[in-house]
């Protein structure tokens, strides 16, 4: 367990999504530094930005949120990142555009950063993997990782292959996963058919302990939206924590994850038990369903959750 004074350092994206109306920083990763910044919790992002009006949108929440910029690189050449969000019939479709600058996060640069903090947690996903830079600059920030390896599982269409997945398994401590991305491991290491029967309870059970063993996790975290979330712990611990409030209405469900994920770098970072952590996690998640977007605009919306948790 990390001590209160140590960082979590977050790598990754940091992007504008672009909708017909607006637009709206966002990113898993720099939702999740966000998060940590409004509850005074230690984090230091390292992404990169294009040296353009985006870029100093993206700047602008840094200082919003009172956020280290050490870890912030501006790129004199690529665009910053941008999703185009197209509202539809069927729901939202993400165009995530290739080629942008928190795809050429520098190595060394990185490295300096990283070295700024004492980080007692590390926390990654695999948008920022696409690229060959990224993913180089990631390799060897893990490798000189000493906090806990937190991996955030994203599975965006055309965005992530399974080998990328497979070295992030097992490069990491700790992963989360959704009920989606947790199939898609089953049918990558467990040859499940799409057309097969689901899985019984128990089946899911061992299946999940098989994959702990096989890429040597500390724990995996199923996150199941608003009926909470399962704990597998290496150890046989199994935490099913689903006495979670539901929001009184959802609005949307982006950013759910990304707060789960905060939460629970959280609580790790300031000791809580784990059965705690995980309950705040998910009521907090629940929290973020009720709002449009996947952080809040208001700061105040964090108030009652420190008064209550403090």
């Amino acid at each position: 367990m990390s001590g209160p004074t140590s960082s979590t350092i977050v790598f990754g994206e940091a992007l504008v999504d672009d909708f017909a109306t607006e637009q709206v920083v966002g990113g898993a990763p720099f939702n999740v530094a966000r998060h940590l910044a409004a509850f005074m919790a230690p984090q230091l992002m390292i992404t990169r930005v294009g040296a353009d009006q985006n870029g100093a949108t993206i700047q602008a929440e840094f200082e919003r949120f009172a956020m280290s910029q050490a870890g912030l690189q501006r790129d004199p050449i690529e665009e910053t990142g941008r999703v185009i969000v197209e509202r539809g019939a069927k729901g939202h479709r993400f165009v995530i555009v290739p080629n942008q600058a928190y795809d050429y996060i520098a190595r060394e640069e990185a490295l300096a950063a990283a070295k700024t903090v004492d980080a007692g947690a590390f926390y990654f996903g695999t948008l920022a993997q696409r690229g060959e830079r990224s993913r180089g600059t990631l390799k060897a920030l893990l490798a000189a990782a000493t906090g806990t390896r937190f991996l955030d599982v994203n599975m965006r269409d055309g965005q992530v292959d399974e080998r990328t997945i497979s070295d992030s398994l097992h490069a990491a401590d700790i992963a989360k996963v959704n009920e989606d991305e947790l199939q898609a491991l089953f049918r990558w290491y467990f040859q499940l058919g799409p057309n097969d029967a689901p899985m019984a309870a128990d089946e899911t059970r061992s299946a999940c302990g098989a994959l702990l063993q096989m890429f040597g996790l500390q724990a995996l975290i199923v996150t199941l939206g608003h009926r909470g979330s399962v704990y597998f712990g290496a150890d046989g611990v199994t935490l099913d924590t689903r006495d979670t409030p539901a929001p009184p209405f959802v609005i949307d469900t982006v950013g759910a994850g990304d707060a789960f994920a905060a939460i629970f770098l959280l609580g790790r970072a300031r000791g809580w038990p784990l059965e705690l952590t995980l309950a705040r996690a998910n009521e907090f998640a629940g929290a973020i369903c009720a709002i449009p977007g996947a952080v809040p605009r208001d700061l105040g919306f964090y108030d009652k959750w420190m008064t209550r948790w403090r």
